[in-house]
């Protein structure tokens, strides 16, 4: 007998019959022996519903009010399920997200769950009863120590359901929805998109914070955490899904559920060199010719940083093992040479710098956390250490750094976040191999691209930048640091953040660039952001090679790249978003029948895209 938390979603409880279709599911769950805890969302699309009601009476509702009514949704579908479960002859008591004992911070509209208090749940579980719990929501601690009902933000019962498997001790945390499970991509895009059968909780994390709407990454992110064994299945078939994979589980620290600490890793890989090309003719298929050739020589590069520049050139750099430097630097040259590109007479300008090494942090949903890449940018700068080089993704924040410096910049990392020894790595070995170089592809077009010209190139620069946007809880993606310099000197950064946030940001950084005479802030073209992700993308030489000549073929030009060790992302022309991404799907072959559409798997309903 195990203990199972399952979560269904705004679809699979959208009417009366789907509601009895659930309760007959989880009824046969019970007659295998399992005790079960079930989270539910809203029925369909009621939390949308409920918003636009409040957007009708005022157009800025007080955050307390529209909590109170958006935990309404939920509180319907938890009742009408155990209504139904009784007439199915299984004992079910329903509880709201405060009965349940799921304790947040006093934040309406996006609480963080502190803590869940167990207890009445196991009493419940030890007297026979399935525990129905609404999603979405939880109780903080007004003013006075008065209980306050919030509501956890989107994907809110995803993550209320990975969060009680935590809290419980659950043997597995199943997540029912309208696809069979985690696809390679969106289906809505690419017809022949494929099951996963697995795919890591890093690299999950990566796909939902790129878009793939499947999983929330707050969700993920417990899972990765706890080491919370979790299953995304369809509502509407017996398929198995995919398992998101993790470590071991692990309890639950005094800091918080989900306030735990957002850094759980760092590790130093030295005895690096930067390559640098300046200059180099902005179209398409240039990157590729580059990192081709290079894959040829059989010469594996880490880190690719493409920074947008003005005219028609661009800057590429790259990092390998300084052992390597000398064949990379002759390959580079053959290439600007095939290219037309004069070297060092005012076309192109190649560069190489060994005795570097690369420092980088590691830990769930770095980036959705804007001060953690600003801590760590503050510390290295009051350590006199600069920055050659930075690269981020959503699990991990890498820095090009002096070799002379690296054992100080990882102390300093270490005491900055508060790492033992055992989660420092120094050189370590790889432990991905044999995974696949691409798992998944996604389009994300809600961003915005941003550069923000001739900065200072000394220590605490980019701290600055990225900690004055972050104190305005404006969370930045792909972060690039170009390597081409100014007088003064000067680099320019290059960074992605929601569209949403572009005008704010904007705001937020003109008194900073004001102390720089000659900075600017521009704003890019719009843009699509492109990204592969796999981890065992590091092993397999010629990945990004691979992505650059796809999207040249299809005549697609690269903006922008950002590269970390599981995740290649490319910036293109906003209107060639989808065409690049079949491009990409198709480069990896990830496709085939299209298993989302097979017989039996088919939801009868949309996607689910409501808040809950």
């Amino acid at each position: 007998m195990a203990l199972l938390v399952q979560k269904f979603g705004g679809t699979s409880v959208a009417d009366v019959e789907r509601i009895q279709a659930v309760a007959r599911r989880i009824a046969r769950s019970r007659e295998e022996g399992h005790e079960l805890v079930i989270v539910v969302s809203a029925m369909g699309h009621t939390t949308d519903q409920l918003t636009g009601l409040a957007r009708a009476i005022s157009s800025n509702p007080p955050q307390r009010e529209l909590d109170m009514l958006l935990a309404t949704g939920e509180q319907v579908s938890i009742a009408l399920l155990s209504m139904a479960l009784h007439a199915e002859g299984v004992p079910a008591v329903s509880m709201t997200g405060t009965q349940a004992g799921i304790v947040t911070e006093s934040a309406h509209g996006r609480a963080r769950i502190l803590e869940i208090r167990t207890e009445r749940l196991r009493r419940l579980l030890n007297d026979g009863q399935v525990v129905v719990v609404a999603g979405f929501q939880g109780t903080s601690s007004g003013a006075g120590g008065t209980p306050e009902i919030t509501t956890l933000g989107r994907g809110g019962s995803d993550t209320s359901a990975v969060a009680l498997a935590a809290a419980l001790g659950a043997d597995t945390c199943e997540i029912y929805t309208d696809v069979p499970g985690v696809l390679t991509t969106d289906p809505r895009k690419v017809a022949d998109a494929q099951l996963m059968a697995q795919v890591s909780c890093d690299e999950m994390l990566e796909l939902a914070s790129l878009g793939a709407s499947v999983l929330h990454p707050r969700a993920v992110e417990i899972a990765r955490n706890y080491g919370v064994p979790l299953v995304v299945r369809s509502s509407w078939s017996e398929q198995a899904g995919t398992l998101l994979t993790s470590g071991a589980p692990r309890p639950i620290g005094h800091e918080g559920l989900e306030l735990g600490k957002p850094v759980d890793g760092a590790e130093l890989l030295t005895n690096q060199a930067v390559l640098a090309l300046a200059h180099v003719p902005d179209r398409p298929g240039v990157a590729a010719q580059l990192f081709e050739a290079l894959g040829a020589a059989g010469l594996n590069v880490d880190l690719i940083v493409q920074a947008t520049h003005e005219g028609s050139s661009n800057d590429i750099a790259f990092t390998l093992a300084a052992a390597e430097c000398d064949r990379a630097q002759l390959v580079c040259g053959e290439v600007l040479a095939g290219l037309g590109a004069t070297l060092n007479d005012g076309g192109a300008q190649l560069s190489a710098e060994a005795g570097l090494a690369k420092l980088s942090i590691s830990g769930a949903g770095i980036m959705g956390r804007p001060g953690v890449a600003a801590r760590l940018f503050d510390t290295l700068a009051r350590s006199g250490i600069n920055l050659r080089l930075i690269a981020t993704s959503e699990v991990k924040v890498s820095c090009l750094v002096a070799g002379d410096q690296a054992d100080r910049a990882l102390r300093a990392a270490a005491e900055a976040f508060e790492l033992p020894d055992q989660q420092l790595r120094r050189d370590p070995r790889p432990c991905h191999q044999g995974d696949p170089a691409v798992r998944g592809v996604a389009l994300d077009r809600d961003q915005a691209q941003v550069a923000v010209k001739r900065l200072p190139d000394r220590p605490g620069t980019a701290a600055a930048v990225c900690r004055t946007l972050a104190d305005a809880s404006i969370s930045l993606d792909a972060i690039v640091q170009s390597e081409r310099t100014h007088a003064g000197p000067s680099r320019d950064m290059s960074f992605v953040l929601k569209r949403d946030d572009l005008t704010r940001a904007q705001q937020t950084l003109a008194p900073l660039l004001r102390q720089w005479p000659g900075s600017s802030f521009e704003e890019g073209p719009a843009i699509a952001r492109i990204s592969a992700v796999g981890a065992g993308m590091p092993f397999t030489p010629g990945t990004a090679a691979r992505m650059f000549r796809c999207l040249a073929d299809a005549g697609i030009n690269i903006e922008l790249i950002a590269t970390s060790e599981i995740r290649t992302s490319c910036v293109v022309a906003e209107a060639e978003g989808i065409k690049a991404l079949q491009a990409v799907h198709a480069a990896f072959e990830l496709g085939g029948i299209p298993q989302h559409r097979a017989e039996g798997t088919e939801a009868p309903g949309e996607v689910e895209v409501s808040m809950a």
